[in-house]
């Protein structure tokens, strides 16, 4: 790859990579290190990454980054005793996007990241695979878990509206 296609990397790829990453772990400056983290890493690695390779190296090294942040951010957790939050909805006045949102905190890690890379940006099963390490049945079945769970706990749309 040329410094001309990094440039243009980062002007193709770094606002879906930013945006995967804040719907992983909800802290826009975290996020903001880790994108420029995983560019530097590209650089690094500017002569063995070809240039249509890029952009699934650069998920697979955001994907990696946000894996292993959340890790360790329960490793934490666990050290200090902290208990995780119920898995009820209470709703006064509910916003479905909000209501979405609650959902997808409440995901497994794995099937969050293979939800938001498939519904989100796009991705088809077979890269997604290549970007998580799982292989395409493993994707297909932590898809369908996730939605069956949002789907329950969203509930009826009537309860929503």
């Amino acid at each position: 790859m040329t410094p001309t296609e990094y440039n243009k990397c980062v002007d193709l790829y770094a606002d879906s990579i930013y945006r995967f990453a804040v719907k992983m772990l909800k802290d826009g400056d975290l996020c903001h290190d880790i994108v420029q983290d995983t560019f530097e890493k590209l650089w690094m690695r500017v002569g063995e990454v070809a240039f249509d390779k890029a952009k699934s190296y650069l998920f697979t090294t955001v994907y990696h980054a946000t894996i292993d942040h959340i890790r360790r951010k329960q490793r934490i957790g666990d050290e200090l005793g902290l208990e995780k939050v119920g898995d009820s909805v209470s709703m006064v006045s509910p916003d479905l996007k909000e209501i979405l949102q609650k959902g997808l905190s409440l995901l497994p890690e794995d099937q969050k990241s293979v939800l938001l890379l498939r519904d989100y940006e796009g991705y088809s099963y077979e890269e997604i695979g290549q970007i998580t390490g799982l292989n395409e049945s493993q994707v297909k079945v932590y898809i369908y878990r996730a939605r069956l769970f949002l789907k329950n706990y969203i509930g009826k749309i009537e309860n929503v509206i």
